[in-house]
């Protein structure tokens, strides 16, 4: 079985070393994450490590319990460090802990590589997501509570054509793995590498 942790902190050092390689105008690009420029992305990424729980809980209840808004006062901290020192916190903190470790390190590992691809595909630079990182992503995707995965995928199976992984009942929607884990988790920039019976209910739910 996957150790989870370990392939959450291999894809944060594989995205603190691809952040390394961008130019300062890159930096400041919008990536695929709603209005969040790539700097912004990779400020969130690494943005509860250093949280202890009891100021994880006090966020939250400054937050109004709103994952959002926690997120929104995380970003406003990180998002004037250099890019030197988001890389090097990436680094840092690579092995997942306090909230993030929870459900055996799945949401650090899921959120790197949702958000490794939100950059990669807003500038144009593809890479192979290693195979095994994106099975335990896709596996913990259905009861993601905190992605709209869990109500993308009602009423539809999902296949992926690369890997030996799929998901649900009714109509199919298959494609890379990649392409459907970006699209369970909300991104339409994925859906034209789809295909099947239950893509357009899929299509619906991402461009309402």
């Amino acid at each position: 079985m996957a150790n989870v942790s370990a392939l959450a902190a291999a894809e944060r050092r594989d995205l603190a070393d691809y952040l390394d390689t961008l130019t300062p105008d890159e930096w400041e690009r919008p990536s695929l994450c709603g209005e969040w420029s790539v700097r912004d992305v990779a400020a969130h990424v690494s943005s509860y490590e250093m949280l202890s729980w009891p100021a994880v809980l006090a966020l939250f209840a400054r937050s109004g319990f709103s994952l959002n808004r926690s997120n929104q006062a995380r970003l406003a901290e990180g998002r004037s460090l250099p890019a030197g020192e988001l890389t090097a916190r990436l680094r840092t903190y690579a092995v997942p802990r306090g909230i993030t470790s929870m459900f055996g390190s799945a949401i650090a590992l899921t959120d790197g590589v949702i958000h490794h691809q939100d950059i990669r595909r807003a500038l144009g630079h593809p890479r192979r997501v290693p195979p095994d990182r994106l099975t335990a992503a896709l596996n913990f995707t259905p009861m993601a509570r905190v992605l709209p995965a869990p109500a993308n995928l009602r009423g539809i199976r999902v296949v992926a054509a690369d890997l030996d992984w799929s998901h649900g009942t009714g109509p199919e929607v298959r494609g890379p793995a990649e392409a459907l884990l970006l699209a369970l988790a909300g991104r339409p920039q994925a859906l034209p590498e789809l295909e099947g019976p239950g893509l357009p209910t899929l299509e619906a739910r991402l461009r309402p």
